[in-house]
């Protein structure tokens, strides 16, 4: 059986990012660039030139931007289609173009001033510096600019109605809009991706899915929103895709069962079973499904029964390398009538593991709180053996708590 550890990177990711708030199976969050366009006072595109370094001091300069297209207006650009970035940049190939996002600093004279009343209040541009921040490189014709001017006007949009907009730039053809348009839908709560999803073309999101030219970390996107706006027909094309062996490891597998499930719920969890109770499957396929366990409980009650998921549950707890995961959910979602089945592994030898001893108090902790008796004697026993891992465990749950206002 694979290491735990060999996966741990992926799972510490996965586990990181993962919410049941968020976009679910999307792999990638952070920072959009529809995020930096609300942090930047403006944005230009335009040609680099006339690079000078400074000769006392080379690491700075100046490089003159002639303004192509403003993404971002600003005051400060009024009358302006030349302005000079403090900064030595690199002015890539001749035909290069660079977006540009800055800031502006409010002049050295003002910081009191300025600490209540903005740049673009007081207007004061002749005195103030622009801090070039972020550069993006652009080759030939692109529609990044095209691109940014849409997603200032629907960042203020209800949530559905912005994302769709990014929707339709998940297949762009430069890598720098269609990757940041996915980490839109990783950014946005689930609530409003499943309301999207509801009304969009299911053939489009096979499409995707078929082309051998999608990136797999889009699969599980894509399969997610394919499970709620298509037919049980399009179950069928899903398990085609997953039966693929290139899609056996995919990093959007969870996604796609998710969705296969959606579409067709017995054969999808018949499919699922398939993979929880295989052990020799190896861990990222093992994790993709316990994610998918997580999903159907936290987000679609009644998809699956409760009974069939804890029993999925169950059986991941019985895999030494992954156990503790399932432990930790068990826990959270409150089923203390599984206390004897978790404690009994106490004392087993294949979990015999300080990862899977941790999640194990941690339930007996939590469960005791419940005046279960056998987490009781468990918890009792176990301070008088460490009691300092004990006084841990508890600061960690405390910590899990809402704090009091």
């Amino acid at each position: 059986m694979p290491s735990r550890f060999a996966a741990l990177s992926f799972v510490v990711l996965v586990s990181f990012t993962s919410s049941i708030f968020a976009c679910p199976f999307c792999s990638s969050q952070g920072q959009t660039l529809s995020g930096e366009v609300g942090q930047a006072d403006f944005i230009v595109l335009g040609t680099l030139s006339n690079m000078k370094s400074d000769a006392d001091d080379p690491t700075r300069g100046t490089t003159d931007l002639t303004i192509q297209t403003v993404v971002k207006p600003h005051p400060f650009l009024a009358g302006k289609k030349m302005i000079v970035l403090p900064r030595v940049l690199n002015a890539g190939k001749k035909d290069s173009r660079f977006l540009v996002f800055c800031g502006i600093n409010n002049p050295s004279g003002d910081i009191a001033k300025s600490a209540v009343v903005s740049t673009l209040a007081y207007a004061n541009f002749e005195s103030a510096t622009i801090d070039p921040y972020r550069g993006e490189e652009i080759k030939g014709v692109s529609k990044l600019g095209e691109y940014l001017k849409g997603a200032i006007e629907a960042r203020d949009k209800e949530p559905v109605t912005r994302l769709r907009y990014f929707f339709d730039y998940l297949d762009a053809g430069e890598l720098i809009i269609n990757s940041d348009a996915y980490m839109e839908f990783g950014n946005t709560e689930y609530k409003d991706v499943r309301k999207l999803a509801e009304g969009l073309p299911p053939e489009k999101l096979l499409k995707w899915l078929k082309d051998p030219g999608t990136p797999a970390s889009r699969h599980g996107l894509y399969g997610l929103l394919l499970g709620h706006c298509g037919k049980p027909e399009d179950g069928k094309a899903l398990r085609a895709i997953l039966d693929q062996p290139d899609n056996a490891y995919s990093s959007g597998l969870d996604g796609m069962i998710a969705g296969y499930i959606l579409l067709n719920p017995k054969e999808g969890w018949e499919y699922l079973n398939s993979i929880i109770a295989n052990t020799k499957k190896e861990f990222p396929v093992r994790y993709a499904a316990l994610k998918v366990l997580r999903f159907l409980w936290e987000n679609h009650p009644g998809t699956v029964k409760k009974e069939q998921i804890i029993e999925g549950m169950k059986s991941m707890v019985a895999q030494e390398d992954i156990s503790d995961l399932p432990m930790e959910d068990l826990r959270k979602w409150g089923q203390w009538d599984q206390t004897d089945f978790v404690l009994q592994f106490a004392t087993i030898p294949s979990h015999n593991k300080q990862i899977v001893k941790r999640a194990i108090l941690r339930f007996a902790l939590s469960a005791a709180d419940q005046n279960n008796a056998k987490a009781i004697a468990y918890v009792a026993q176990a301070r008088l053996d460490d009691p300092e891992r004990v006084k841990f465990a508890e600061e960690m749950l405390a910590d899990e708590k809402p704090k009091k206002k």
